[in-house]
């Protein structure tokens, strides 16, 4: 079996009955990276959201599944044991909490075998990764998130992806707020993982995926895939936008 993350005829709702996606169905294989682009209010970020179980919407028709599992009913943390991470489009602060010691509990509790990573182990990839997306040496001494720039919150998304190796990744608008050489670090660090995964990329413009190219790009409009092709489809969005998907808005 092709080790897949899975939406099938996925309709979603808010818990107060206002349906946010309309059918969506995409299949990201280990291997290949999907970039979903779409205007503003196009049900992108929501898309990450029900993928990770947030709470505030209601699965209403449809299913998602990981590897062949329905995770559909499942809670947040069930879905990362699972191998599925996001990355938020904004990190949250979490004062207290000391960013480090959260990485290192967030790899051992993926872990598929029962082994844990030993201290010494741990703190050399993580000082490697850091290294390498030029945070400074002193951000994983401090609280998650907390005081963190928008970069800095971007690259330690990052980091924690690199680190937890999950199976598929839903990357919310990684590129939102980073200035270029921040950008050129994050998708050098994407790059450079040496295991297989699927990756999500959401992002409402181009400049991304000069640096990551994906395998498919889809069109998000009134929470349906209304197009999809391969990188020139990218392309083409940057050279005319989203006007010629607008009449999408209507239809249900």
């Amino acid at each position: 079996m092709n080790k897949s993350l899975k939406t099938i005829n996925l309709h979603v709702s808010t818990t107060g009955g206002k349906e946010i996606l309309r059918g969506i169905s995409l299949t990201v294989k280990k291997g290949e990276i999907h970039a979903i682009m779409g205007p503003n209010g196009a049900g992108k970020s929501t898309f990450a959201q029900v993928l990770m179980g947030h709470p505030d919407f209601k699965t209403t028709q449809g299913k998602i599944e990981i590897n062949g599992i329905n995770i559909t009913h499942l809670s947040p943390d069930q879905r990362a044991k699972n191998g599925l991470f996001l990355g938020f489009q904004y990190p949250v602060e979490i004062p207290g909490v000391n960013f480090a010691s959260f990485l290192r509990m967030a790899i051992n509790e993926n872990q598929k075998v029962g082994k844990k990573i030993s201290p010494l182990a741990f703190h050399r990839q993580l000082s490697d990764q850091a290294q390498q997306l030029a945070l400074s040496k002193d951000i994983t001494n401090r609280s998650l998130n907390e005081g963190f720039s928008g970069g800095e919150k971007k690259k330690a998304e990052i980091l924690q992806f690199a680190l937890i190796k999950p199976e598929f990744a839903v990357l919310d608008e990684p590129d939102s707020g980073l200035d270029v050489d921040a950008l050129k670090y994050i998708a050098k660090t994407i790059l450079s993982l040496d295991y297989p995964f699927g990756l999500i990329l959401i992002t409402h413009y181009q400049r991304i995926l000069h640096y990551i190219k994906p395998d498919f790009v889809h069109i998000m409009i009134n929470g349906k895939l209304v197009k999809s092709g391969n990188y020139k489809l990218a392309e083409r969005v940057e050279k005319i936008g989203y006007e010629e998907y607008l009449s999408f808005r209507a239809k249900r």
